[in-house]
C-alpha cells in the first residue's frame, strides 16, 4: 500500500471544533462558521477527510448565515479531495439535525444549499425529510456535452465498453446505470472512468441501480471527489428520477432505496419535486489541539 500524502500540520488550526455525523453511513465533519470564519481551504478539507491522519469523512459540511429570506442557515459542501459540491442530500439532513440540536431550528424550516433553498421537515426519531428539487434532464442543465436531444438513455463508449445510462441533475450531475445485480457491478472501475468521460465536463456521480419492484430499489454510488460511499442522498433521488421516467418505479407512491449504509425513502409530489427522507446521526464532538 502506498504511503498517504504528507499532511501539513498547519492545515488544521488549533482549537478548531467540529461535529462528526453521518446519514445512512455517508459521514461528515461539520463546522459551524456562522461567526464569519472563512470556509476551509482544500488542504484543510483533505486533512479533515483523511481517515488515517485526520478525522475521516466523505465530505466536510460548513454551516453559515442564511443567504435567503426565511432560511435559518446556509450550508457548504466540500469533498474529501477539497473540491466544492453543490448538493448533498445526506449532508442536508445532518445540517438540519445539527441546527435542531443547536436550537436554531425546529419543526419545518428552510436551508440554503450552495445552489438553492430547500424545505426541511423534522420527522422525529432522528429522521428528516428534505425537498430536493425538480430533477433536470435537459443535457445543458446536467451538463452533458456532445448531446443535443434529451433521452431516457444515452449510450457511451467507456474504456472500450458500451454503457447505457440515464443522466440527470439534482443540483449536481448524475449518471445512473440500471443493472441486474449491484453487487456484481464493476463500480470501482466504471465510476472513475465515467467521471473522466468527455460527456461530463463537470464530472458526475455514478450510480448502479437494481430494481426489485416498483416500490423498492438497491443502489451503490461512486461520488466525484470522494469515491464509493455508503449512501448518497442526491444519488438516490437521481436513481428514482431516471427509473421513474422509464416507468420502472412509482415515484408518486414512494420508493425505498436500499444503500450499503441504510435505506432512504424518495417520493415525488405533483409539482415534480423529489422529497428524500432518512436518518441523521451524531457520532462525536471534537477539537483539534495540534
Amino acid at each position: 500500500m502506498a504511503a498517504p500524502d504528507p499532511v501539513d500540520p498547519a492545515a488544521a488550526p488549533a482549537g478548531l471544533r467540529f461535529s462528526k455525523m453521518h446519514g445512512a453511513g455517508n459521514d461528515f465533519v461539520v463546522l459551524d462558521l456562522r461567526d464569519g470564519t472563512p470556509p476551509p481551504d482544500p488542504a484543510l478539507c483533505r486533512h479533515l477527510a483523511d481517515r488515517h491522519l485526520g478525522v475521516g469523512c466523505d465530505q466536510i459540511l460548513t454551516i453559515s448565515r442564511a443567504r435567503s429570506a426565511g432560511a435559518v442557515a446556509a450550508y457548504g459542501i466540500w469533498n474529501a479531495d477539497g473540491s466544492p459540491s453543490r448538493q448533498c442530500g445526506n449532508g442536508a439532513r445532518c445540517v438540519a439535525a445539527w441546527l435542531v440540536r443547536d436550537g436554531a431550528a425546529s419543526g419545518a424550516f428552510v436551508l440554503d444549499s450552495p445552489g438553492a433553498s430547500h424545505r426541511v421537515r423534522a420527522l422525529g426519531d432522528g429522521r428528516f425529510e428534505v425537498a430536493m428539487g425538480v430533477p433536470a434532464f435537459a443535457p445543458a442543465d446536467i451538463p452533458l456535452a456532445g448531446v443535443d436531444a434529451q433521452a431516457d438513455a444515452y449510450a457511451f463508449d467507456v474504456g472500450g465498453h458500451a454503457v447505457s445510462l440515464g443522466a440527470v441533475s439534482m443540483g449536481n450531475p448524475h449518471a445512473v446505470i440500471e443493472v441486474d445485480d449491484i453487487d456484481a457491478a464493476p463500480l470501482a472501475t466504471l465510476g472513475p472512468a465515467l467521471q473522466r468521460h468527455a460527456a461530463f465536463p463537470q464530472q458526475c456521480n455514478v450510480g448502479v441501480a437494481q430494481v426489485l419492484d416498483r416500490r423498492r430499489i438497491r443502489l451503490r454510488v461512486h461520488e466525484r471527489g470522494v469515491g464509493e460511499t455508503l449512501a448518497c442522498g442526491s444519488g438516490a433521488c437521481a436513481a428514482v428520477a431516471v427509473l421513474a421516467r422509464r416507468g420502472r418505479v412509482d415515484a408518486a407512491a414512494g420508493v425505498e432505496v436500499a444503500l450499503p449504509g441504510g435505506t432512504l425513502r424518495i417520493h415525488q409530489t405533483a409539482d415534480g419535486v423529489l422529497h428524500m427522507a432518512g436518518p441523521a446521526a451524531f457520532v462525536y464532538e471534537g477539537e483539534f489541539i495540534a
